[in-house]
């Protein structure tokens, strides 16, 4: 399968943008798939070498003065304390890891700053890390909704659903994984039908399970017969998106899945979830220091089992409604906390994951747009590499909406816009088109116009731009209500890529093996 690359994707920005732009209108303006975005514009960096050296060295501290509690794993507590961690006793299965300054930067040092995911459909490879940006739909949400029927438990109706709109959208990049809980499927063999629509539905990279380690061996073991055992040895095929549990534990079902996705040489994201005041600083300095020491203690795992693996530094700041006890998402001070983590992990020459469509809203209106827009440009401007909840995030993340993804996905085609930059040159400078009837008249029928007006402006598939009376004429319908209209356009003409008819066999009697040898468990 191609390596795909980042010399393959500089010639996509510029010139190369506005030519998939032109490509985009004979599919009703909805855009040309690009497997990822190679970024033309530069990071936001927002602190100072001194202020980042104090974050660092805070960091450093609270590894080696407070430490980690790691749980219920005693592989990994023999792997730190070989590496050199110092660790203590304190209970029965757990223990306390104190880590010399110094020690864990020294561990990842062999985890690659970039690396490739690969798809089954090699076009859809992405690469994670560097100038490399690769959008996926949200995680997680145990509720879906939309317009017309309202807030629900999710099922694996809804979850195939989810990675159908995902994979119809040429403005994403990756399937995602949990995109939400399928309820009505038993809580111990979910995961495989959860992967398995990832395969059948979706020719993208996705992402396994990570809720116990049986569940990420199967995932793995899913893509072994998808790819192949040799060739899953030696290319990430999968990756698990792992959270801390915050303030400063590893538990040990973590750690254990953590350990599977790096033994098999797959991918692994390393996430504190970090809600400030709760379980993190209230101010965002120190919860930013606290996340780098939780997140560079959990990648460091992946490097002690199999040197080399796949590792993503990973943050998800949010501040907090000290009334009430809410998280609050897409509020600015977590987002600038997220252009300074673009900073560390470049400092560790780790790649990222960090921000993305976060809102608190109920509803796909002006707040979730709003609190969106605030969040996931962090994202863009601080340098992720890896964006998870790119599309859907509604509710504080208690809710995947069918609505919110489209009106996400638009969102993240006008950001493949920002992204590219801009090319200065004597075509883009225009002087000609200024020269060819000179002042005092209009632009339309220059020939400079004329050679770019199909491909000079990103367009929404969304947006409604008509005057007033036509689009009262028309209806008067909003923005939500456009997008509940395009969502179901887009599964009505869903057609799933193509898979070979003897590997669904096998997946199909992998699935149903699994399934046979258990009973259900619904907790």
């Amino acid at each position: 399968m191609p390596d795909g690359g980042q010399s393959s994707q500089d010639s996509r920005r510029g010139r190369g943008g506005r030519n998939q732009r032109r490509e985009s209108r004979a599919q009703g303006g909805t855009g040309v798939h690009r497997p990822y975005i190679v970024r033309g514009i530069p990071t936001c960096d927002i602190l100072s070498e001194e202020s980042l050296a104090r974050i660092e060295a805070t960091a450093a501290r609270i590894l080696a003065e407070i430490g980690i509690e790691l749980r219920e794993d005693a592989e990994a507590m023999r792997l730190y304390r070989e590496a050199g961690a110092e660790v203590t006793e304190t209970a029965p299965e757990v223990w306390r890891l104190k880590f010399e300054p110094g020690m864990l930067h020294e561990i990842l040092k062999t985890a690659p700053a970039e690396f490739t995911q690969h798809a089954r459909n090699p076009a859809n490879n992405v690469r994670i890390g560097g100038r490399n940006v690769v959008f996926a739909p949200s995680y997680g949400s145990p509720f879906v909704m939309d317009l017309d029927r309202g807030r629900r438990y999710g099922t694996i109706e809804d979850f195939r659903n989810f990675v159908k709109l995902a994979q119809s959208s040429p403005w994403l990049h990756h399937s995602g994984g949990t995109v939400c809980e399928p309820t009505d499927v038993a809580v111990n063999k979910r995961h495989l039908d959860m992967v398995y629509a990832h395969i059948r539905y979706s020719d993208r990279g996705f992402l396994g399970s990570i809720t116990a380690p049986e569940r990420a061996a199967d995932s793995v073991e899913m893509c072994r017969i998808l790819f192949g055992a040799d060739f899953t040895d030696q290319n990430c095929v999968i990756m698990g998106n792992f959270n801390t549990t915050s303030p400063l534990v590893l538990d040990g079902v973590t750690t254990a899945g953590i350990r599977a996705y790096a033994a098999a040489n797959q991918g692994s994201i390393h996430l504190p979830f970090l809600l400030g005041g709760a379980v993190a600083p209230l101010t965002i300095p120190g919860m930013v220091a606290q996340g780098l020491a939780e997140s560079m203690a959990s990648c460091a795992l992946t490097q002690l089992v199999r040197p080399g693996a796949p590792a993503i530094l990973a943050s998800f700041f949010s501040s907090m409604s000290l009334r009430s006890g809410s998280p609050t998402f897409g509020t600015p001070e977590p987002a600038l906390g997220s252009l300074v983590m673009g900073q560390l992990a470049r400092r560790l020459n780790l790649p990222l994951r960090c921000a993305g469509n976060f809102c608190t809203s109920k509803l796909p209106d002006g707040q979730a747009m709003q609190q969106s827009m605030m969040s996931m440009m962090s994202a863009v401007q601080g340098g992720a590499n890896y964006i998870l909840h790119s599309a859907g995030f509604l509710d504080g993340l208690l809710s995947m909406s069918y609505e919110k993804l489209v009106m996400d996905t638009d969102m993240c085609g006008a950001l493949h816009a920002y992204l590219d930059g801009m090319t200065v040159d004597d075509d883009t400078l225009a002087f000609d088109a200024l020269a060819e009837l000179g002042p005092g008249q209009h632009l339309f029928s220059t020939q400079h116009t004329l050679r770019h007006y199909e491909t000079a402006y990103w367009e929404s598939a969304l947006d409604d731009n008509q005057p007033w009376e036509t689009w009262d004429e028309q209806g008067g319908l909003d923005y939500a209500q456009r997008a509940n209209a395009r969502w179901k356009k887009l599964l009505a003409e869903y057609e799933a890529p193509p898979l070979d008819q003897a590997t669904d066999e096998a997946l199909l009697d992998f699935i149903a093996r699994r399934k046979g040898e258990v009973p259900d468990m619904w907790y």
